[in-house]
């Protein structure tokens, strides 16, 4: 179809702006605005019939003539920008339905094979004036900044891209979880049983980190990505467990990781920790998730009767190296899938006693249940040392000194 001949189909329909008539061909050319084809359009067709060249009259039947507001919108943008850390930005949009419909229904009828949908030039279009009109730089990939035009009643939802700090954390006091756990009685929604509070427990790793952090940042709130976890009554000491702290909109973006360390350490000196702190990126978290280190750990086992010392030497020598057959603990069964697990010891050593304890390191593979590899779990983990010794035992004290990290992986820059 010529464009002289789509001029005449397209303003059947009703008086048409620049903008939208140009979007009926969008792909074509380069170098042009849609307003600057649709102006062409015009021109070539009045040329082409010899007829006088005729201007735009009634408001558009597509747009409502949308175009003509987008400063006003671009103003509206930067307020709603006011106030937030941010140096890219992107321009989103919710259009009417009577509008979408309206030009796809022209597509469709005049078989139309260049078209742009009317969301993707109201984008660009403000998005170029709020460019023009401030600081900020559009970044269609990763802006720290997103707003979302609504409109059929005018407002603005402002997003803000998420930061991210990774580190290895301490838990020197045990009756800590790793997140912030809901009630089990109400959910969360506050009862009784949890003094209003809607937690579980009080306090958490992923709360006590986020805490001194929230007013820096001025951010919503916080959500931990451990690797792995440790047992609220394990302590986590020796070299830390890695992580990586999601900041929920956060209007301030700039600070220093060193700053921020110093930060949570003296907020939560002789129960939480922190070190190596950095910048990093969402693409980390699920690096972090699926690296499968190693964990040590270092338990006080309290086992039944009197048991030589040689009599558990070989005992160890048994399991280490061996490859643990495990079935979802009976502890976990409530909240995990019930299947068997192969896990490997890579190392178990008997180092002495504490008193009527007896002292082992254990390093095993991601996933081993250190717990259920003492007691055997009533027969569900196998071998263990129950099995071994035949005689029961049990983990008083699990303390965690070390998780391998994927601190290999190079920092990706400030996010």
């Amino acid at each position: 179809m010529d464009l002289t001949e789509l001029y005449q189909k397209v303003t059947e329909y009703g008086d048409i702006c620049d903008h939208c008539l140009g979007r009926m061909v969008a792909k074509r050319s380069f170098g042009l605005s849609n307003d600057q084809r649709g102006k062409g359009i015009r021109i070539a067709a009045a040329l082409t019939l010899n007829q006088p060249y005729q201007e735009q009259k009634e408001p558009c039947w597509i747009c409502g003539d949308f175009f003509t507001s987008t400063n006003t919108w671009a103003d509206r943008v930067i307020d709603a920008f006011s106030g937030i850390e941010g140096k890219t930005f992107v321009i989103g949009s919710k259009v009417p339905p009577l509008m979408s419909e309206s030009e796809e229904m022209v597509w469709s009828d005049l078989v139309l094979s260049d078209p742009e949908p009317l969301k993707s030039e109201i984008n660009r279009e403000v998005g170029k004036r709020v460019a023009a009109k401030s600081s900020l730089v559009g970044d269609t990939k990763n802006p720290d900044l997103t707003a979302v035009l609504n409109i059929s009643n005018g407002t603005i939802e402002v997003q803000i891209r998420p930061l991210f700090l990774y580190g290895r954390y301490f838990k020197y006091e045990r009756g800590i979880p790793q997140t912030h756990w809901a009630c089990r009685a109400c959910k969360g929604a506050g009862c009784e049983a949890c003094d209003g509070t809607g937690k579980q427990y009080r306090d958490s790793v992923e709360e006590l980190i986020g805490a001194p952090l929230l007013p820096i940042f001025k951010a919503e709130r916080v959500f931990l990505h451990g690797a792995g976890r440790e047992d609220i009554d394990a302590i986590m000491v020796g070299s830390g467990r890695p992580f990586i702290l999601e900041i929920v909109n956060p209007r301030i973006r700039d600070a220093d990781p060193k700053a921020l360390e110093d930060a949570i350490n003296t907020y939560n000196e002789g129960r939480v920790g922190v070190t190596d702190i950095r910048w990093s990126a969402r693409s980390e978290v699920e690096t972090l998730k699926s690296h499968k280190g190693h964990k040590k750990y270092r338990i006080l086992v309290d086992i039944d009767g009197s048991v030589p010392d040689t009599a558990l030497q070989s005992a160890v020598q048994q399991l280490s190296g061996a490859l643990i057959r495990q079935r979802t603990p009976t502890r976990v069964a409530h909240r995990r899938a019930d299947k068997v697990r192969e896990r490997g010891v890579l190392d178990i050593r008997y180092t002495g006693k504490e008193g009527k304890d007896f002292v082992l390191e254990v390093t095993g593979e991601a996933g081993l249940y250190i717990k259920e590899l003492i007691s055997g779990d009533q027969g569900r983990t196998t071998p263990s040392l129950t099995e071994v010794l035949n005689t029961p035992a049990r983990v008083v004290q699990l303390d965690v000194i070390h998780v391998e990290g994927i601190d290999q992986v190079k920092s990706h820059g400030t996010s």
